[in-house]
């Protein structure tokens, strides 16, 4: 199947065509319905121009009308509604927010839908933005925005027209509210349960006789609902991909080289079987696993095994070799990503450019659930136990190594502790098949958190040279960006790695302004194997939004301009834009001057961002002391991301942003030495502490425009609103991240 890989979501929520509507059957006396959300034009390719591709039916579609079926809604005996829920939860508050708009329509209380992990189908449960059974790119609520709500509706329209009929009235004499149907002029109802058998035996009703209900009616939707899966989190009843157990299984502790392709040289096989629990010892060449009745026996047999590393073919490489190729390859000319107007003639004839170069690093995503994943393997069939953002993906990776076929190969997808997107990639599952194969036993394999951030999928180093051209009233005529880095859609998706441009890469490299003149080009330099780079939240929005948000910052200085003020004077074609400027402003009281404490510095910052569909500003107030160390007091974010389903979600996804997004750039870097990470934990990959955190404002513009995503915006933004913040406290650029105390000292 034909898979469509686009990490952003600036198009509309997908609506079921009259050919894509739903189905319904009969199980066990329940009315079991399927919806269909119409999937990614197969042959589409990811946009780089700012054209919105088109959508189509996925190629080998489970019906003969073309759809994608995937989700699962059950009305069962017992009034038991049922959700297959086609994305997973890894801490966004999915699962509250999907079973909210089944509810709404359906007329049951959200806390009454029972939810289940779809099994790993690209046919029955693709997401329509992405082509593929995946989970990211802010993608999940907005593309089942419509969906979602017409398969309650239709669900709720089949039971009322199954009451109708037994009681021998006009389906529009009865209404559905909480569970049940009522038939108000004799006072008689039935339960959902009672009706769910004879409502599969009906025809599903076409869209154009389905009636969703005005947003002025919703009682679910919009309001601070308790997540759903809190309680089974809170009382430890959830279960995590570290949490499973299976009979007869082993637990391995392993290690990976710690150098780029490098291999085993010597291990102490016999040392590491003395240890008490320790079962089996295997050496696989590039890895080594110890294999223990339980974790600990694991931990120190590994210990014991005393492994040595040959240094394999990059040794000499290093965070310096790698910033001396990017910049060397950030000269030659890249690949046209995106042209508008005439940046040459614009260049020539203007007063003056301006030029910077900004750069950011490696980055690990560092999830609380290191990488997991447990294995029961047999002849002729794999069962795989783990959370992962791409299931299908994960099954075609554990089916290649076990020799079987994907349908021999059943995921059981679990709770993900964190995803970030780590998880896209399912790097963990092959190698647990590779060691249970080995083996010849069930196995757990856990990372320990040093496995865990130096084998990691990183986000890429990217080198920016971006330049404006300016008239002689200081307005910017012309803009132009260069990224340079490692492509990850030509190792994702290589199908979609189109004309030398990554897609993704180049992704808000102008913003959402309303330049005349832009030329966006993009140079893939890749770094050594072994070095893998993979997307962090945000994606390429992230990557771009600082050298252009911070560069924004430069030219409205250079010029004494306000720098809110130039942003609103670029954006006349984004009125929404326009609007979160304004309302961000009033918040945040913008232009009041402040200070900060004794031997501090006070300075705030402004960014802005259109992506994932959604407009974002954020302004942060830092304090910076005599020693250079930065303290962000505020963060104050407007969003308007449109309906929104859950706000207590919106807001607690901007908050999580906000922390992930300032760790990384106050602290977080990944550096090379040796060929080889240099980091291993928390103590020097650091991330905020609580007591760091700083007071955080959220306010939601009101909407009547689908949903957006929001799972990433607050990310987007943090990175150049703190720079920005730090350079009005100092005077001092920083163009590389993460901020570093010395160049900021007094």
């Amino acid at each position: 199947m034909s898979t469509r890989f686009d990490l952003d979501r600036d198009t509309p929520s997908p609506t079921l065509s009259r050919r894509t509507i739903l189905k319904a059957s009969a199980s066990a006396g329940a009315l079991m319905l399927t919806v269909g959300l119409p999937a990614a034009d197969a042959d589409a390719a990811t946009s780089t121009t700012g054209a919105k591709p088109g959508r189509a039916a996925v190629a080998g579609s489970l019906s003969d009308a073309g759809i994608g079926l995937n989700a699962m809604v059950q009305v069962g005996p017992g009034d038991a509604v049922t959700l297959v829920m086609p994305r997973v939860e890894m801490g966004q508050g999915t699962y509250t927010a999907l079973s909210q708009l089944i509810a709404e329509e359906l007329e049951i209380d959200p806390t009454h839908v029972t939810l289940r992990h779809a099994p790993a189908d690209d046919r029955l449960y693709a997401n329509p933005a992405l082509g593929a059974q995946v989970t990211g790119g802010s993608t999940s609520v907005a593309t089942a925005w419509l969906p979602m709500r017409q398969a309650g509706a239709a669900a709720r329209t089949l039971l009322v027209q199954a009451a109708a009929a037994q009681w021998g009235v006009a389906a529009e004499a009865c209404r559905a509210e909480n569970g049940r149907v009522l038939h108000p002029q004799t006072g008689r109802t039935l339960a959902y349960g009672d009706l769910a058998a004879a409502a599969a035996r009906l025809p599903v009703p076409a869209l154009d006789q389905l009636k969703l209900k005005d947003p002025r009616n919703f009682r679910y939707v919009g309001q601070p609902l308790l997540r759903l899966d809190a309680p089974a989190k809170v009382e430890g009843r959830a279960q995590f991909g570290i949490d499973v157990h299976i009979p007869g299984m082993l637990i391995a502790a392993v290690a990976a080289s710690p150098y780029f392709g490098g291999k085993v040289k010597s291990l102490d096989t016999a040392a590491a079987r003395r240890v008490r629990g320790v079962r089996q010892v295997l050496n696989l060449g590039d890895l080594v696993a110890v294999l223990a009745d339980h974790n600990g026996a694991a931990r120190k047999g590994l210990a014991a095994a005393n492994i040595q590393w040959d240094t394999g073919p990059a040794s000499s490489y290093s965070t310096a070799t790698m910033e001396a190729e990017l910049e060397a390859a950030s000269h030659r000319d890249g690949a046209t990503a995106r042209t508008q107007g005439d940046v040459a003639a614009a260049r020539s004839s203007g007063a003056r450019t301006l030029d910077a170069i900004y750069q950011q690093p490696l980055m690990a995503h560092a999830a609380m659930e290191p990488m997991n994943c447990t294995v029961r393997l047999s002849k002729d069939r794999c069962e795989v136990w783990t959370g992962t953002q791409v299931p299908t993906r994960a099954q075609a990776a554990a089916a290649e190594v076990a020799g079987l076929k994907p349908e021999q190969v059943e995921i059981h997808n679990q709770y993900l502790g964190g995803g970030f997107g780590r998880r896209l990639d399912a790097d963990v599952v092959p190698q647990a098949v590779r060691i249970a194969k080995a083996a010849r036993v069930p196995v757990k394999v856990v990372w320990s958190r040093e496995e865990d951030i130096q084998h990691d999928v990183y986000r890429p180093y990217h080198y920016n040279r971006i330049s404006a051209t300016l008239d002689a009233q200081g307005h910017p005529v012309a803009w132009q960006h260069r990224v340079t880095g490692s492509s990850i859609m030509a190792r994702f998706a290589p199908a979609f790695f189109k004309d030398n441009i990554d897609g993704d890469a180049i992704r808000d490299a102008a913003g959402p302004y309303d330049f005349a003149n832009v030329l966006v080009q993009y140079v893939r330099q890749e770094p050594p194997a072994g070095l893998t780079t993979g997307w962090w939240r945000g994606v390429g929005h992230m990557q771009n939004a600082f050298p252009v948000e911070c560069f924004l910052d430069e030219l409205a200085h250079d010029t004494r301009q306000d720098p809110l003020q130039l942003r609103l004077s670029l954006l006349s074609k984004h009125p929404r834009a326009q609007h979160v400027l304004k309302l961000l402003a009033e918040k945040a009281q913008w232009g009041q001057t402040r200070t900060a404490g004794q031997d501090q510095r006070y300075g705030r910052g402004l960014a802005l961002t259109q992506a994932f569909g959604t407009y974002a500003a954020q302004v942060t107030d830092v304090a910076v002391a005599a020693d250079g160390t930065v303290q962000v007091l505020r963060v104050i974010t407007v969003v308007d991301c449109g309906m929104v389903v859950t706000p207590s979600t919106v807001e607690a996804q901007v908050q999580g942003g906000n922390v992930f997004g300032l760790s990384a750039a106050l602290f977080g870097n990944i550096t090379v030495k040796d060929g080889r990470i240099e980091q291993s934990n928390f103590h020097d990959f650091r991330v905020m502490r609580m007591n760091e955190v700083p007071v955080m404002e959220t306010h939601i513009v009101p909407s009547a425009e689908a949903p957006t995503g929001i799972g990433e915006i607050a990310t987007v933004l943090t990175a150049p609103s703190v720079v920005n913040a730090v350079f009005a406290a100092t005077g001092r650029r920083v163009r590389k991240l993460p901020l570093d105390s010395e160049t900021l000292r007094a």
